[in-house]
């Protein structure tokens, strides 16, 4: 079968002007979207300002809509915003990036009431804006000094008083990108007006509910603070909230950085931390891991390890491991690697060790492993165990075929019959592997003809998977 020609754009050159044009306007006759990027790309010719004419028409266009966007023409909907952004971007931000950002601003601006006329379930049109966010970041570093000056005067003013929190994001993007006098003036203007609104609201005499902007002002003097690389205005912003809204880590880690080690130990132990990935606070990875680094940092090489190795008891995790084993000694490593497995053979959590010999790896432990516990495995695990076993099952037939009976009972046994083509896609392998496993499976393991027969006993029934088995 011939290959199709690949397209570019030395390739299309040499169609001619004339037929790419008649392309171009055939694909535009067809294509709304298409339309009017072209028409952009003409306006380009007469400069920047007559591209965002074309673009001030689209975004009015948007602001004034109210009519509900239904659910089939959503997509096309967003596609068209996209196609917004795009132009935006494209024909006007090269050449005048300061024009281009007041037309993002003026896009996100748009948000509160887009969506209120689309449902945005699928967080496709939220990630349209985070597009305009994004571009709006990447175009301020191309800012003179003036321009960049008047950013922040031009971000209050559309979207000072947001409340859907696009206001922070676009702080992140920007402020890194500022003159730093620029943003020492942008801090004062948000404590001066947080200072006025604690004042507006605590003189309202109202039992209703409403928002506050002052604490999305008081993350934006954080943003600001770490642009301008003030590590004690950070900590007191940080030292205000409460305990277990805190980022004691994220703390932890910028005076560590700047040198201050002792303080950064501090941090990084305060109590009343969030829980993370279901670990208790004192030996979550993350946290040990930087707690170690502080500790080495200090001097504290054999504090540092026992903090890691207690770690690694806890969680098994195979990035603390790989950090204690490289803080030891030659050949010491060796010896505790070996350690290291020994422990996870025997850990309480056979699920949490298979996923770290996989990981490390060392697939003969990891075999050795499900062959001891080759009664613990759950079928529901169908997210983690066809992938093992598919691992295991060239070098290690006997555990592969443990997981793929575990994966093919649950199936059957709860009658899933939606999972019937996996399940008979399990029983393909177990029939492959049968011949090299039926010589290492553990005593009182049935063979694969019991446990077929065993199968076809138990389910006779299911005439859903067992069609698809023939």
């Amino acid at each position: 079968m011939a290959r199709k020609p690949a397209l570019s754009v030395d390739k299309l050159k040499d169609l001619g002007t004339a037929k790419l044009a008649q392309l171009v306007l055939d694909e535009a006759e067809r294509n709304a979207g298409f339309r009017r990027q072209v028409k952009a790309a003409l306006a380009g010719k007469s400069g920047p300002e007559a591209v965002a004419k074309l673009i001030d028409r689209r975004l009015s266009g948007l602001e004034r809509a109210k009519s509900f966007v239904d659910w089939d023409k959503a997509r096309a909907f967003r596609d068209d915003l996209r196609n917004l952004i795009d132009t935006i971007t494209a024909e006007l931000g090269p050449g005048a990036p300061a024009l281009a950002i007041d037309r993002l601003l003026r896009f996100i601006a748009t948000h509160e009431r887009v969506f209120e006329r689309v449902d945005d379930s699928s967080g496709s049109i939220q990630d349209v804006y985070y597009l305009a966010i994004a571009a709006t970041g990447d175009l301020s570093k191309k800012l003179t000094g003036p321009e960049a000056d008047l950013l922040p005067e031009k971000v209050m003013a559309m979207l000072g008083e947001s409340s859907h929190g696009y206001l922070l994001d676009i702080t992140e993007a920007i402020a890194p990108h500022l003159p730093k006098d620029t943003l020492i003036r942008w801090d004062a203007d948000l404590a001066e007006a947080i200072e006025e609104r604690h004042a507006k609201e605590t003189d309202q005499a109202s039992d209703r509910w409403f928002y506050s902007m002052i604490s999305q002002w008081a993350e934006m003097r954080q943003t600001i603070a770490s642009a301008r690389g003030d590590v004690d205005l950070l900590i007191e912003f940080e030292a205000k909230k409460r305990p277990h809204m805190q980022d004691t880590l994220g703390i932890a880690e910028r005076l560590l950085d700047a040198g201050r080690v002792a303080e950064a130990l501090d941090w990084v132990r305060k109590p009343g931390q969030r829980t993370i990935d279901g670990y208790d606070n004192e030996i979550t990875p993350t946290r040990v891991s930087l707690e170690a680094k502080i500790l080495e940092a200090l001097d504290d090489k054999p504090a540092a390890a026992a903090l890691q190795w207690r770690c690694f008891e806890a969680t098994l995790s195979v990035d603390i491991l790989r950090e204690y084993l490289k803080g030891l000694p030659d050949f010491e490593d060796l010896e505790a690697e070996d350690r290291a497995h020994k422990l996870a053979l025997k850990h309480g959590n056979p699920e949490t060790a298979l996923q770290f010999f996989i990981d490390w790896p060392r697939q003969d432990l990891a075999a050795e492993l499900i062959v001891i516990h080759r009664h613990r495995w759950d079928g529901r695990d169908w997210h983690i165990l066809p992938k093992v076993a598919r691992l295991l099952e060239h070098e290690y037939p006997s555990a592969a075929t443990i997981i793929y009976r575990a994966l093919l009972d649950d199936i059957l046994d709860r009658a899933l019959s939606k999972a019937y083509s996996h399940g008979a896609k399990y029983l393909k392998q177990l029939d492959l592997l049968a011949r090299d496993a039926d010589k290492s499976l553990p005593s009182r393991m049935a063979d694969h003809a019991t446990y077929l027969a065993g199968l076809k006993k138990a389910h006779p029934r299911k005439t859903g998977f067992w069609g698809r088995v023939g």
